[in-house]
């Protein structure tokens, strides 16, 4: 593992990263207002510069970063319980669209894989799913409140739109739109973990999540979907997740996030222990019986930073080279850049 590059400019905390979907511009956020957008230098992944700041979109803090699939838009979530749509149909970026209605701090935001939805969770315990028409009007298609606590992230399926949920009340929920009910409706609760979820990753399948949490372990969930050839029951003829494997003893605090790359299916997690840890599954692991191994030690020395490391997120995009990146955001002024 190779530190390559830190980027710096920010004023105060750094609390979250985005690279888009064609992996050549990275979205940087936090405590002082601002987004950054870091473009690739020579088309050299190596290398970021800074292209733009954009400014004037939020009152407070910005929490986090998400790129459309497209890449046209970004989205930003803040504690000032608003989420903005930027795009640059003039140019250059512009705030166009600022959604309203949560009540507290926003945490985490998530576009679908087909662009027709846009999810949002916050500390009021909900998640918003706003739907975007042709004439990218964003209306509030649902309000969600099967969490009891503030709810810390959203994911999107990398497949159809079924959106995920992880929560301070410990749970994972799964929601999907139900044509019967007409409604968006909780179609799976997972539970397992002791304490807060912090956040939540699909491999590229879609068959399998990755969740983290408080209690200092990682969590592998299998679906299971009806007439499966396991005997595991179906009811309602709903998929069923289970807890398949679980990472402890790894983490000796809170882990905040974790990232399973859709390239090279390793598993990164960002711990409160100021380090980065990144897991490789067996070959001979069964779906059933998954078996993970913590990759080379050296990584905690490598990769220790001097405060709390929040997230991790997998570089989308890889060209010419066999490297993948993971990004870490640090609770400073800085963000640090890492290949291998």
């Amino acid at each position: 593992m190779e530190l390559i590059q830190t980027l710096r400019g920010h004023i105060g905390r750094v609390w979250c990263v985005s690279w888009n979907h064609q992996g050549n511009v990275l979205a940087s956020c936090g405590e002082d207002k601002n987004i950054r957008l870091w473009l690739k230098e020579n088309d050299n992944p190596f290398k970021l510069g800074l292209k733009t700041i954009l400014t004037d979109g939020h009152r407070r803090t910005i929490r986090s970063v998400c790129w459309s699939h497209c890449g046209e838009y970004l989205a930003s979530a803040s504690f000032d319980s608003t989420v903005a749509i930027w795009d640059r149909k003039s140019g250059e970026y512009d705030c166009n669209v600022t959604l309203e209605g949560h009540e507290n701090e926003v945490k985490s935001i998530s576009w679908s894989k087909s662009g027709q939805f846009l999810a949002s969770c916050s500390r009021d315990k909900s998640v918003w799913i706003w739907e975007i028409s042709d004439e990218e009007e964003y209306e509030c298609a649902a309000v969600l409140n099967a969490h009891t606590q503030d709810v810390k992230k959203v994911v999107w399926h990398p497949h159809t739109d079924i959106l995920t949920s992880a929560s301070y009340d410990n749970s994972i929920r799964m929601f999907k739109f139900d044509l019967k009910e007409d409604d968006w409706i909780c179609c799976g609760t997972l539970r397992s973990h002791e304490s807060t979820v912090w956040s939540i990753a699909f491999d590229a399948s879609g068959k399998r999540l990755a969740s983290c949490s408080d209690d200092c372990t990682v969590k592998i969930w299998q679906e299971y979907k009806p007439n499966n050839p396991y005997g595991i029951i179906t009811p309602n003829d709903d998929s069923v997740w289970k807890c398949v494997c679980t990472l402890s003893g790894f983490h000796s605090r809170t882990i905040y996030d974790i990232s399973w790359c859709h390239i090279t299916g390793l598993i990164a997690t960002a711990c409160a222990d100021d380090s980065i840890r990144i897991f490789k599954e067996s070959s001979t692991s069964n779906i059933n019986e998954p078996i993970f191994y913590l990759m080379n030690v050296q990584l905690l020395i490598v990769l220790m930073h001097d405060v709390d490391v929040p997230s991790v997120a997998g570089y989308p995009y890889l060209r010419h080279t066999a490297l993948h990146c993971f990004k870490s955001k640090l609770m400073r002024k800085k963000l640090i850049i890492s290949f291998f």
